[in-house]
């Protein structure tokens, strides 16, 4: 559970890329994700639905969400029916080397769902692994990894 200041210094951080912020909150505030640049304070990693649920052997948005958090140690954004959402340390788009995803940085967009959006949705992103403190994030070596994993698991089903 974050405190109000954990959540107000959150909140800034994730707004930090942004050159206006009010648009932000009041997309945050109707209920709406902001559209926020990447590689600023974070880059994103999108990762494939199939391999992330092969790599953590569960397709459960809780399940996903706690193998997630233990697994990468950082925040994570599902866009349900499609996607995840690594953020990783800014630059990492430079040094990204796994063909399994792609990374958002410097010149992408990226849809951040209010920080207290967690509850899993049909259509909507939310937080499958909430920031718990400004500034940390997932490290890209363990993004790259899991998804390694899950291709394993993946060709190992497959006829």
């Amino acid at each position: 559970m974050t405190t109000r200041t954990t959540e107000t210094a959150i909140t800034r951080w994730l707004l930090s890329s942004s050159h206006i912020p009010d648009i932000a909150r009041a997309d945050w505030q109707d209920g709406r994700p902001a559209v926020l640049r990447t590689g600023g304070a974070y880059d994103a990693v999108r990762m494939p639905q199939e391999l992330v649920h092969a790599a953590v052997g569960c397709t459960g948005p809780d399940q996903v969400s706690a193998a997630l958090a233990e697994a990468l140690d950082g925040p994570v954004i599902c866009q349900p029916g499609s996607w995840y959402y690594a953020l990783v340390p800014a630059g990492t788009c430079g040094t990204w080397r796994s063909p399994l995803g792609v990374v958002r940085g410097t010149g992408g967009w990226l849809g951040i769902p209010r920080t207290d959006r967690s509850e899993p949705t049909a259509v909507a992103p939310y937080w499958a692994v909430p920031v718990q403190t400004a500034g940390k994030l997932c490290s890209a070596d363990a993004v790259a990894e899991l998804l390694d994993d899950g291709r394993k698991r993946v060709e190992a089903l497959a006829p």
